[in-house]
């Protein structure tokens, strides 16, 4: 899964668990400046939930069909929720009409039931948060072992760099030792054929010496 649709789900879940809380607290207050204030700032979470939505199903349409078609599902049931978390906002927006008793405790037991409704939906959001922290803690692991993996793979890479340098190494100073040689035996090539030139010299100075020897014996 996108770790950026992750980022934006975990601030979603913790945004929606935060409302619901609020929303409960505001729906137990009187009608005065607290309660418009506690609906004030529920309105400003709501639209930053309304912005939290859009980054994810932006991001799910940027993804592999079969990941975009499960995480869009998703979408549909936090926007669900985030749709009922409005209309409780705007129910409590509504000032409080004054009414017979029957009216009075027909609206307590319509908030006892929006409690009891916004308890179920506070419970599903941190339900939902707990899965995205072990998504999370998930894909941090995932991305450790990778690193752990990749360190790996650099000193293998190391360490056989430092092999084939070291192999070089050897093969320059065999190709220095064979070139020396050649250079040994170019030079004892040159001092044969330069000794095989002076003994032949000697050689053809002894023969010609022998018959000027002999020609004066014979002659003389």
């Amino acid at each position: 899964m996108s770790q950026v649709y992750e980022g934006y789900e975990r601030q979603y879940c913790e945004l929606s668990a935060n409302l619901s809380r609020k929303c409960n607290s505001a729906a137990a207050l009187p009608d005065g400046e607290k309660k418009k204030q506690e609906v004030s700032e529920l309105q400003a979470g709501l639209d930053d939930a309304d912005v939290l939505i859009r980054k994810m199903d932006l991001e799910a349409r940027s993804l592999q069909p079969s990941l975009k078609a499960t995480l869009l599902a998703k979408l549909r049931e936090y926007k669900s929720d985030l749709n009922k978390l409005k209309r409780e906002v705007k129910k409590l927006a509504m000032p409080n009409q004054p009414g017979h008793e029957e009216l009075l405790e027909s609206g307590m037991a319509g908030m006892h039931e929006v409690s009891a409704n916004q308890r179920d939906r506070l419970a599903m959001s941190t339900e939902r948060l707990n899965q995205s922290t072990d998504r999370l803690r998930e894909s941090r692991r995932a991305a450790l072992e990778t690193e752990e993996l990749g360190v790996s793979i650099l000193e293998d890479l190391h360490q056989q760099r430092e092999t084939l340098l070291h192999s070089h190494k050897k093969l320059s100073d065999v190709d220095s030792a064979i070139d020396k040689s050649k250079k040994v035996l170019t030079s004892m090539s040159r001092r044969i054929s330069r000794n095989k030139w002076i003994v032949g010299s000697i050689i053809a100075a002894l023969i010609l010496a022998i018959i000027i020897v002999l020609y004066f014996k014979i002659f003389h």
